[in-house]
């Protein structure tokens, strides 16, 4: 008797992992490179994310609004990103 394989549906377009580990990261302040679509490499830490967009603050530059759309990657512990402490205190020199 012959049996048929039975084949996997595409994955799910949402497990919730994508939100955790942006929530993660911004929590946390982890300093991160995004890889935009078009080869251009912004670096900063997330200060914000919602469904379609995420904030991305830098030290000494603007922040961005990034479209989730046109992110390639996000790597961790991008060239050395100053980022701010709220509990750091500046010191006058």
């Amino acid at each position: 008797m012959a049996t048929k394989k039975r084949h996997k549906g595409p994955p799910a377009g949402e497990t919730g992992q994508e939100a955790l580990y942006l929530k993660s990261l911004s929590d946390r302040q982890v300093p991160i490179s995004v890889k935009l679509r078009d080869g251009e490499v912004v670096s900063g830490w997330i200060e914000y994310f919602d469904d379609m967009m995420l904030r991305l603050t830098r030290e000494g530059k603007p922040n961005l609004f990034i479209y989730k759309s046109h992110i390639r990657t996000i790597t961790e512990g991008g060239p050395s990103v100053q980022r701010r402490s709220p509990n750091r205190k500046e010191s006058a020199g």
